[in-house]
């Protein structure tokens, strides 16, 4: 009875090392394996670039804060240009660098008098292409995980699809219908579809709070924007 019961837990330890993941993994067909291997890459990238953007959308938002202070404390802009230097920290601060910039372009030209209203608009301008190509930076990479949400929940039902396949082929060959020679393909299926949804899912859901949370951003550079664009009329104004 002992001898049995030893035989029966060394079956059951087989049959569950059998059905594990990676068992699952290096004995799926070819064509599974690259889809499970494709998955798991697209998976650990979309990871990446995750922690990558809400840490620096993070970091951004924190200095822009910052820069804020400093912006309307009532000091000198031309102390903060200054201050700031040829290498700004933060989007925000680059706006203000690239019209302060063109202001001192055209002040050193004498032009600021004579063509004001060509000069809002030379202002206006590279603050908009500033913004624009802030905001591109930002937003690098996002495109991979709008694909991969998207697709790769069909990638893995591709894989699922093969997986099965295989598993009807091999009960032909066998001619046996049971559940043993089935289970082994099924499952090996059913692993891809898993993995499919692993990626999918964080994929989808960080790509919506990163869009999200860069269109806030996006809209709050646009308002400094604004703002500074209306400082600048007024300064405009007040030299004619």
């Amino acid at each position: 009875m002992e001898e049995t019961a030893v035989n029966l837990a060394a079956v059951a330890d087989t049959e569950v090392y059998e059905l594990s993941i990676m068992h699952l993994f290096w004995q799926a067909d070819i064509v599974v394996k690259t889809v499970m291997i494709m998955l798991i890459v697209a998976s650990v990238w979309c990871w990446a670039i995750i922690i990558d953007k809400t840490m620096r959308i993070s970091k951004v938002s924190r200095k822009a804060s910052k820069f804020e202070e400093a912006f309307w404390s009532g000091g000198s802009l031309d102390d903060l240009y200054d201050r700031i230097g040829t290498h700004p920290a933060d989007p925000m601060s680059s706006i203000f660098v690239a019209a302060m910039k063109e202001w001192r372009h055209a002040s050193n030209r004498a032009l600021a008098s004579n063509g004001g209203v060509n000069l809002y608009e030379r202002i206006d301008r590279v603050m908009q292409v500033t913004l624009s190509r802030e905001i591109g930076r930002l937003e690098r990479h996002l495109t991979f995980l709008a694909t991969v949400g998207s697709s790769a929940t069909f990638v893995g039902l591709f894989g699922t699809v093969w997986g099965i396949m295989n598993s009807f082929t091999a009960i032909a060959a066998s001619k046996q219908t049971s559940l043993a020679v089935v289970a082994p393909g099924i499952a090996e299926a059913l692993f891809a579809t898993a993995l499919g949804l692993v990626a999918a899912i964080p994929a989808t859901v960080a790509y919506n709070k990163i869009s999200s949370d860069l269109g806030k951003l996006a809209g709050r550079l646009d308002g400094f924007s604004g703002e500074f664009s209306a400082i600048i009329s007024r300064q405009l104004d007040e030299g004619k």
